[in-house]
């Protein structure tokens, strides 16, 4: 039997069906969509409504800024203006200057990296020629009070330029495959370097004296030599390091043990000089007190200047003093007759200063000479030749400097440096013990008391 085609339409379904409803509902949630996004657009378009941060007003925040630094509340004030600047719609001019504002705030809050950055951001907002000089000199303050003096040479040196298409210090001086080094990365390491050789010293010095020795060595750091010198250490260690690396030796335990104990050390150090820096502070008072109380240590002993003639025999030595004391010319018989090739052509002078119980510089330790020295008259010639390991010595004492008492300015340095090693001890027994309580720690010292005669040892039992 065949089977025949349909070829008649379909019949319409009835008005009730579920796809009717399910059109229906989708249309309404469609309109709805539209209505939400047409009144959020038409809100975002009022043009009465003013700009608002943290519920202030553009204006509102300005106020708020210039009171805030007012009362130099300097990180807040700058905050403020920050907020400011989000919330207003300023012309490029009026923005630069607030960023110099902003950069002058933090400056004086000590965030002296924050504030190079307002600089940087108001000179590349609107180049203003007002400004330009005293961005130029608060960059350079924020780069010292930084200790970033590597960069600020080249800060200076851009800043100075006449070709604004080359940046100072860009020049390549060396390469590690695809990796560049220019001047100013080396001149950074060289500068980082530095510092963590000065490191250990923080605790130590003041800050003052700190920079000042950091900027010692890196103007010993600046030759050619030195340059090349650091730049041939530096790309050895480097190297070493990455092939130590790519072999991996810090997975081997004998190499985990070292950096351990190397760990263990830097830890330790730099925890002690971070509490010593922040204990140990001397006032000028303090300086002035210990001074007072050690006078006796700061005192300049009698000193004396001396002449001397030598000669191999002592018949020779007395008829030189013979002819001395008959109104002979020291300087003259020196220069002709002593034997010291150091002295005779400066008349037999010896140029350091004799101290009283101290060795005499070019002669030796002869106490009976310093006795005499110091028991004479200057200008006087002693009455006799001495002998010494060199020969006769034939000694006029050419002047006397009677002890003195250093002032307080002269000793100052050193008042400061005695008085630092004191407190620091003072510091270090007082910390270790703290922490001795704290993790409790008990060290049974009668263990390592040697055994009584009587005192028997028991043997280990093995099983």
């Amino acid at each position: 039997m065949e089977q025949k085609l349909d070829f008649s339409l379909p019949q319409k379904k009835p008005k009730g069906s579920a796809v009717g409803v399910l059109t229906v509902l989708l249309l309404i949630v469609l309109a709805v969509l539209l209505g939400v996004n047409l009144f959020v657009t038409l809100s975002s378009r009022e043009p009465t409504s003013p700009a608002v941060v943290r519920g202030l007003s553009a204006e509102q925040t300005r106020e708020l800024a210039a009171k805030l630094a007012q009362r130099n509340l300097y990180t807040q004030a700058a905050d403020a203006w920050q907020d400011y600047l989000a919330a207003a719609d300023v012309a490029d001019t009026e923005r630069a200057r607030t960023q110099f504002q902003i950069g002058t705030l933090l400056e004086k809050a000590g965030r002296y990296a924050d504030a190079i950055e307002q600089y940087y951001r108001s000179e590349t907002t609107a180049e203003l020629d007002e400004l330009t000089p005293q961005i130029n000199a608060h960059v350079r303050t924020c780069f010292e009070k930084l200790g970033k003096f590597a960069a600020l040479r080249y800060e200076m040196m851009d800043r100075t330029s006449l070709d604004s298409s080359q940046t100072a210090g860009g020049k390549v001086v060396a390469e590690i495959g695809p990796e560049k080094i220019t001047e100013a990365q080396l001149d950074t390491y060289i500068e980082q370097s530095i510092e963590s050789q000065l490191a250990p010293m923080k605790a130590f010095v003041t800050p003052e004296q700190l920079s000042e020795q950091k900027k010692r060595l890196l103007e010993q750091s600046r030759s050619v030599q030195a340059k090349q010198e650091f730049l041939q250490g530096y790309l050895a260690q480097e190297i070493l390091y990455r092939q130590a690396l790519k072999e991996e030796l810090p997975e081997k335990p004998e190499v985990k043990q070292l950096i351990d104990e190397v760990t263990r050390d830097v830890l330790s150090r730099q925890l002690m000089n971070e509490q010593l820096a922040a204990r140990v502070n001397l006032t000028e008072t303090d300086l002035q007190t210990y001074y007072t109380a050690h006078k006796d240590k700061y005192v300049e002993p009698t000193r004396a200047t001396i002449s001397h003639i030598r000669v191999s025999e002592e018949e020779k030595a007395r008829e030189i003093l013979n002819s001395l004391k008959a109104g002979e010319d020291f300087a003259g018989l020196a220069q002709e007759l002593s034997e010291d090739e150091e002295t005779k052509d400066a008349g037999g002078k010896i140029e350091q200063d004799l101290r009283r119980g101290a060795p005499i510089p070019g002669i030796g330790d002869v106490n009976e000479i310093n006795e005499a020295v110091f028991a004479a008259d200057a200008p006087a010639l002693l009455d006799r030749p001495f002998q010494t390991e060199n020969g006769w010595e034939i000694i006029k004492v050419e002047q006397k400097t009677a002890e003195r008492q250093k002032s307080f300015d002269e000793v100052k340095q050193q008042v400061m440096m005695e008085l630092l090693r004191r407190k620091q001890e003072d510091v270090q027994r007082e910390y270790l013990k703290e922490l001795m309580d704290q993790y409790n720690v008990i060290v049974h010292t009668s263990a390592f008391m040697p055994a009584e005669p009587n005192e028997t040892v028991e043997a280990p039992t093995t099983k």
